[in-house]
């Protein structure tokens, strides 16, 4: 073979391994920017989805923060409105408090007045009873000697003494608007006889012997008992009694009553 030729082949090889190498050369020189240029691509996109993440954890929080904030505000408005309703209450508690105060400050004032009119119902009562017509005396004057006792004891109110004087006033008030039957004595022509008492409130106040042949009437004017025809009153006095005693029903009857007399 031509030494020339087989020399020409050769150039021709080492062109080509040169050119190659250079290729080679030049694409790995060529490949080196892509990547970075790709990694910094992937970085930043890393960098970014951890950015994303970053905010949407900060506007979850925002988010809780701001409904925290919201029921904060819903919460103290509520407290607004009950410490306003109790501060109402609170005064009023005041007032009512500075009200007391005076009541008490009155108490003592009250009291020294109360314990004299006392005494003064008590005299009145007393003088009352002894004057009243004389129905169911030594229960009446039991009672007025009931309260003189109380009204020293220490272990009683002034309230309690000044209740005690009103019911037995109520209860001489309610002897004017009822009838009652009892039994009692009376001294009649010097003898002491057992009788029925037939009381018309303080209107009238008879007695009837236990054998009904003996009647009377309470002559308030000359505070004396007086002797009545047995024939025109016994048996109305008698049937007053059933009455009375609830053993008849309710009629009209002839009573000596006393008239009434007008006040100049």
């Amino acid at each position: 073979m031509n030494p020339h030729f087989i020399r020409a082949l050769v150039k021709r090889a080492v062109k080509r391994v040169v050119i190659v190498v250079s290729c080679s050369a030049t694409l790995s020189w060529a490949a080196d920017p892509v990547e970075k240029i790709l990694d910094v691509g992937e970085a930043k996109n890393n960098a970014a989805a951890q950015s994303q993440k970053k905010i949407d954890q900060l506007a979850s929080q925002t988010d809780a923060f701001l409904q925290k904030y919201k029921t904060a505000n819903k919460q103290i408005d509520g407290l607004n409105v009950y410490n306003n309703r109790l501060q109402k209450q609170l005064d009023d508690q005041n007032k009512r408090l500075n009200d007391l105060d005076d009541s008490i400050t009155q108490v003592t004032v009250i009291q020294r007045q109360v314990m004299p009119l006392t005494l003064r119902m008590i005299e009145g009562l007393e003088q009352f009873v002894n004057l009243d017509v004389p129905f169911l005396q030594d229960e009446r004057q039991e009672r007025v000697q009931f309260l003189k006792d109380n009204i020293n004891r220490s272990d009683l109110t002034t309230a309690e003494k000044f209740r005690q004087v009103l019911e037995a006033y109520k209860i001489e008030n309610e002897f004017g608007r009822k009838i009652e039957s009892y039994e009692g004595r009376v001294d009649i022509d010097g003898t002491e006889r057992e009788v029925n008492f037939m009381r018309v409130g303080r209107v009238a106040l008879l007695y009837q012997t236990k054998d009904t042949q003996i009647s009377g009437v309470w002559d308030q004017e000359n505070r004396s008992w007086v002797k009545l025809d047995n024939g025109e009153y016994r048996s109305a006095i008698q049937k007053s009694l059933r009455i009375a005693r609830k053993q008849a029903t309710i009629d009209i009857l002839k009573l000596p009553i006393a008239a009434p007399e007008a006040v100049l």
